[in-house]
């Protein structure tokens, strides 16, 4: 049934690395200072009135936040689901496969910690929005040009989820490994929106540590990557479903 595919022990640590990726995508330099003026931007209101906070701003931004979340999840869908489909034409090759997606992995995490640097990686394929600010429509588009844009920070850690993605056995798995991770990075946004006085200064405190939340990706990717190379992956499912036999009811 769909529901046993899709939920069961051996996607669980997958899962959890797709919903700490999307935090960490949230929380990576290229993304969390630009969160207020986009905020401001979709809201139809000055960056004085949102950090002013207040009911007002809260009420202008959170409807905006929603459409947008809405709109980076569209794409981060399909990209899961192209990926997954893609992924069962290897299926018969799937180890051989997840052991050369772990190699790129590594190389996107080291490119994170700053042993070297891949120029791919640094550039912004930005679409334009408009002018379309301060509209629910305005914001979904936006989500679309966010998710399509692939900061240099998001990009990386993006592509480690689609890889997981595309190693998946089936579709739906894969599709809604994307989902955890749009929910990661999307939540996130919303919360920012609907807390927005205490969300703004809790985004100053954080600005000095966006260079180790970086390092923290880089890290997380080439963990992902040896388990990906070794089947560590694997085991570990296997291990969870031997030590909490609970999980069997989920698959």
């Amino acid at each position: 049934m769909f529901g046993i595919d899709l939920f069961d022990a051996a996607l669980l640590p997958a899962l959890a690395v797709a919903l700490l990726a999307g935090v960490l995508s949230f929380l990576s330099p290229c993304v969390l200072p630009i969160v207020p003026p986009y905020l401001a931007y979709m809201s139809g209101i000055s960056m004085r009135e949102l950090t002013a906070g207040g009911e007002t701003g809260r009420n202008r931004a959170v409807l905006p936040a929603l459409f947008f979340v809405m709109g980076l999840s569209t794409v981060f869908l399909f990209l899961g689901f192209t990926a997954s489909s893609l992924g069962r034409l290897f299926l018969e090759y799937r180890e051989l496969f997840a052991q050369i997606a772990g190699v790129v992995v590594i190389i996107f995490g080291l490119h994170f910690l700053g042993l070297f640097r891949i120029p791919l990686l640094m550039r912004e394929a930005r679409i334009d929005a408009g002018d379309r600010g301060g509209s629910a429509f305005g914001a979904y588009v936006l989500g679309l040009a966010f998710a399509f844009g692939w900061t240099p920070c998001i990009g990386p850690i993006l592509g480690m989820i689609i890889t997981l993605a595309a190693t998946e056995e089936t579709v739906a798995r894969g599709t809604g490994l994307m989902a955890v991770y749009a929910l990661g990075l999307g939540l996130p946004f919303l919360l920012a929106a609907i807390f927005i006085t205490r969300s703004m200064a809790l985004m100053a405190r954080l600005k000095p540590w966006l260079g180790t939340i970086e390092k923290a990706m880089g890290v997380l990717l080439v963990v992902v990557g040896v388990a990906l190379i070794t089947g560590a992956m694997a085991s570990f499912s296997f291990w969870l479903l031997e030590t909490f036999p609970m999980f069997e009811r989920l698959g």
